[in-house]
């Protein structure tokens, strides 16, 4: 075996930085040769590309992306050289929007700028923030429509304000009312319109460890959140930050997403990155292939708590032993050492409950985690929210299990199930 394919992804040049893996497959077109699944491909507008020793012959190699989509290549290996094979998705409308392109949250240049526009979804819920209702034979009403977002960072948060019963009751608010001074503890901060070409209609917020890249500046809380509000509509975005040195953006697409998806958030994260994204379709196998690679990593030192608490969802949601794990006592830290996570709560009784086998014991410290769970306020993830959900059904005759389940069912409701963190749509514009 000494044929070599060298596998990469192309995304724009003059992009901004920030190179991303995502997993593929290497298989023979025939009967005979190497396979190989799980492989990672490197992307960026010049990635190195990784290379996967192969027996001689003809190959199919495929990348799988975020979005879903597959794309393919053929390539021939040959004895004693390095063939390249080249993925190029260097069609994004913007050079700025690479990433959110590669995650499949924004269409491809010559639709965007094409005179076509994506059909008008029937759900509510896959809306544009900017949609206008439909006539009975189904076209557009014609009613006027301001396609302007106005983005307010809220920077600290306090805990009281992000319970499940605040959140239920902001849902319930008349129009006017401030979002952002309902949940913030003052100073929050109206940012100002991104400069890039897309601005008006897709623009896109970027956040650093210190708060807005166009707008930085403190105190900073343990949650902060974004509130998008658009021709009526209002989403309230929870923002994953901290998230070491790497950046996360906000893309609010006016137009119609093509996930469906009005407001959708992606973190720059060179490893796991993709990997959100995976998880938020269900995807857990393949988002596996990235936290393993990065698993000790993650877990070492517990810098970046919400980093770990993804590879954690990943690593139960994959995980079907019954016994003890390496990773059961990062739970315990992750847990016990950020409280301000309802996400680590969530995993620890999750997996106490999975382990239980009906030991009393464990299903009652899994019960007391839901529990304690809930009450630390919402998650930052919406499978987190998801398992909270699961959990707490199982105790149906629990009074205390019970009402904290109906609000989080209701929550739920609100939620955008697309999207790997909790984002809430608050006011929907229905007319």
């Amino acid at each position: 075996m000494s044929a070599v394919l060298a596998v990469r992804l192309l995304l724009p040049p003059g992009g901004e930085p920030g190179d991303a893996l995502i997993v593929g497959d290497i298989r023979p077109s025939g009967r005979t040769g190497t396979s190989r699944h799980g492989i990672l491909i490197p992307c960026g507008s010049a990635p190195s590309p990784r290379s996967y020793p192969v027996e001689p012959g003809r190959y199919v190699v495929s990348a799988s992306l975020p979005s879903g989509l597959v794309l393919t290549e053929s390539a021939v290996a040959v004895e004693d050289r390095e063939t390249p094979v080249d993925f190029a998705m260097t069609d994004s409308p913007y050079a700025t929007h690479a990433w959110q392109y590669l995650m499949g949250n924004i269409e491809p240049g010559g639709v965007h700028h094409g005179p076509a526009r994506s059909p008008r979804a029937e759900s509510v819920a896959s809306r544009s923030m900017a949609a206008t209702a439909s006539q009975p034979d189904g076209t557009a009403s014609g009613a006027a429509v301001d396609p302007t977002a106005l983005a307010t960072w809220v920077a600290d948060s306090p805990p009281a304000r992000w319970s499940f019963a605040s959140m239920l009751a902001l849902a319930r608010t008349p129009p006017g009312t401030s979002v952002a001074d309902s949940i913030g503890s003052g100073g929050s901060r109206v940012l100002p319109a991104p400069l890039h070409p897309g601005g008006t209609v897709t623009p896109l917020y970027r956040f650093g460890p210190d708060g807005p890249l166009g707008a930085p500046g403190g105190p900073l809380g343990e949650r902060q959140f974004l509130v998008v509000e658009a021709a009526g509509s209002v989403r309230l975005v929870t923002l994953p930050l901290p998230w070491g040195e790497a950046e996360v953006e906000v893309l609010v697409n006016l137009r119609q997403s093509p996930t469906g998806s009005a407001v959708s958030v992606a973190v720059r994260d060179a490893d796991v990155g993709a990997g959100l994204a995976y998880m938020a379709q269900g995807a857990l196998d393949t988002a596996a292939r990235l936290f393993t690679d990065v698993e000790e990593r993650l877990y070492s030192r517990l810098a970046n708590p919400l980093a770990a608490a993804a590879g954690c969802y990943v690593l139960i949601g994959t995980d079907h032993s019954p016994g003890s794990t390496r990773w059961d006592p990062w739970l315990e830290r992750l847990a016990d050492g950020f409280p301000w996570l309802g996400d680590g709560a969530i995993l620890r009784a999750v997996r106490l409950l999975r382990r239980a086998r009906g030991d009393p014991g464990q299903v009652r410290r899994g019960r007391e985690g839901l529990i304690e769970a809930f009450d630390r306020g919402i998650p930052f993830y919406t499978l987190g929210l998801a398992w909270l959900v699961d959990g707490l059904a199982a105790f149906p005759e629990d009074p205390a299990c019970a009402r904290r389940l109906d609000a989080a069912r209701r929550l739920s409701w609100l939620v955008d199930t697309r999207e790997p963190f909790l984002i809430l749509d608050l006011r929907q514009r229905r007319t």
